[in-house]
């Protein structure tokens, strides 16, 4: 099982870190979580396209999550796929999806019309609202939905990737949250914890920008870099990548100086197109190969 970072920003614009969005590979399937600027590029970046994907998840609705669906759409099509994107995300999803598409159709009409492409299957999108719980069945993966805390947003979801089998490693993402039992409980034992990190000294206030009141609120609603390790080290994770940098620029020494300080396992600071595979703990980044030691053996 394979996890690629596509993204691993936030809202703020940056030019290393795109919007938030991973892609999981296992056996034949392959499944896109959040859908964050710049998405597409990072697909091809990776090997992969909008036309191969099998699924799309959601964590939750927040526009840095969800602000490329209408590319993928129609990037995906123009790739050759012949099929409805499946996207699977919290209640108010498909309200979502279906707004989008039709704030498109005067263009996709005229497209359509002139373009005469072999099919018009890749426009339409097939939407399954999710809910805290589930367990979803997509291809090669099974997916259990975990209820994350990113108050005030009442819908928010981690998600606990395993093969369908219910053998083998299993890679935990976080989502966006503060500190949360139910993630913690839920990733407890996997080979690798995916998490968000908030890098509290790094978000200064600025007169004209963000006060006071601004920087706590958006930390309350995230894992500060003084948790995260602890956090970790909670649910046992074999490894932990970091993603979802607020801000994005941040001093990556010093984080990672902190975070280590409370897990002693292996960290990597996530970066855009960075790879993990859970079955060999390898890492892979910008040409280098990184072994992270040999999985330890699964509990039976």
């Amino acid at each position: 099982m394979h996890i690629t970072l596509l993204g691993t920003g936030c809202p703020a614009v940056h030019l290393e870190r795109y919007g938030p969005a991973q892609l999981i590979r296992h056996g034949g399937t392959a499944v896109l979580v959040d859908c964050g600027s710049g998405v597409t590029q990072r697909l091809l970046a990776a090997g992969s396209s909008g036309r191969d994907i099998d699924a799309l998840l959601l964590t939750h609705l927040h526009s840095d999550h969800i602000v490329d669906l209408f590319q993928l759409v129609i990037s995906s099509w123009h790739q050759g796929r012949d099929r409805p994107q499946r996207v699977y995300g919290p209640p108010g999803t498909r309200a979502y999806v279906e707004g989008l598409l039709d704030l498109w159709r005067p263009e996709l009409a005229q497209r359509i019309a002139h373009e005469k492409r072999p099919s018009t299957a890749a426009l339409e999108a097939e939407v399954v609202e999710i809910a805290s719980g589930d367990t979803l069945a997509i291809g090669d993966l099974a997916v259990r939905v975990v209820p994350v805390e990113h108050r005030p947003v009442r819908h928010a979801f981690g998600f606990v990737f395993q093969d369908a089998s219910d053998e083998g490693p299993r890679i935990a993402l976080s989502g966006d949250t503060r500190r949360c039992e139910a993630l913690i409980e839920a990733a407890r034992g996997v080979e690798l914890l995916v998490h968000e990190v908030f890098v509290h000294r790094e978000l200064p206030v600025v007169a004209g920008v963000r006060g006071a009141e601004t920087v706590a609120n958006v930390a309350g609603y995230h894992t500060l870099s003084s948790e995260v390790g602890k956090i970790a080290t909670e649910a046992e994770a074999a490894c932990l990548m970091l993603t979802h940098f607020v801000p994005p620029g941040c001093d990556r020494d010093a984080l990672l100086a902190e975070v280590a300080a409370d897990f002693a396992g292996p960290i990597a600071i996530g970066e855009d197109l960075m790879s993990f595979d859970a079955g060999t703990r390898r890492l892979r980044h910008a040409g280098g190969r990184i072994a992270l030691g040999r999985p330890r053996p699964m509990k039976p």
